[in-house]
């Protein structure tokens, strides 16, 4: 069985709905699905060093105390997840297409979840920065990546991200998450565990 999540690291819906995903599949007993992280970013058009976090809530909000609402919600929803969310220590909103060069690096590898769980975990619970290359290089070797390999691949400048980003939507994608069971069966949003099984069922 294969997975296709589209994603983006900065989304705390996305970190749930990753949680969600291997709920279900361990009350499945599924332990062979092949799972493939695919690119969406929630602002495309974000500037290339980012923004502060005020400018990000004033921009979308109207500002702090209007988005508290919105993310203590989420808040109480991660909890329930095992995830600490702490969106008071996130200074700046990353442009992240150098996490998403980073995770299509290391699609293949044994160490993707590691790695995915580490962007979601630094940004979105320690409000560290996932944007710049050189502390990508640092949580891809916190992975269990090679150092040396990563940051050949990560200063090359090799970018296909725009493209990707643009594929997804021409799938049809329009939010994150988005899984795509066996590149048939679609499921939008979060969700329980359970809305996955007909999708499991199916393929």
């Amino acid at each position: 069985m294969q997975i296709d999540i589209f994603a983006d690291p900065i989304c705390p819906w996305c970190y749930i709905g990753k949680r969600r995903l291997e709920r279900a599949l361990a009350q499945r007993k599924i332990d062979n699905a092949r799972i493939r992280w695919r690119v969406y970013q929630i602002d495309p058009d974000m500037p290339e060093c980012g923004i502060s976090r005020n400018a990000y809530l004033e921009s979308k909000f109207g500002g702090a105390a209007q988005a508290r609402k919105f993310y203590n919600a989420i808040a109480r929803v991660g909890k329930s997840e095992g995830i600490a969310f702490d969106f008071g220590r996130i200074d700046q909103v990353p442009n992240t297409t150098q996490a998403h060069r980073l995770i299509r690096f290391a699609l293949d590898t044994p160490h993707l979840d590691a790695l995915i769980e580490t962007l979601f975990r630094r940004y979105l619970v320690e409000g560290g920065c996932i944007g710049r290359i050189e502390d990508l290089i640092e949580l891809a070797a916190e992975s269990g990546l090679d150092r040396a390999d990563v940051a050949r691949h990560m200063e090359c400048g090799a970018n296909d991200i725009g493209q990707q980003y643009k594929a997804a939507r021409r799938l049809g994608v329009q939010n994150a998450p988005f899984f795509i069971v066996n590149k048939q069966y679609a499921l939008s949003g979060v969700q329980e565990p359970e809305a996955f099984y007909p999708l499991f069922d199916l393929a």
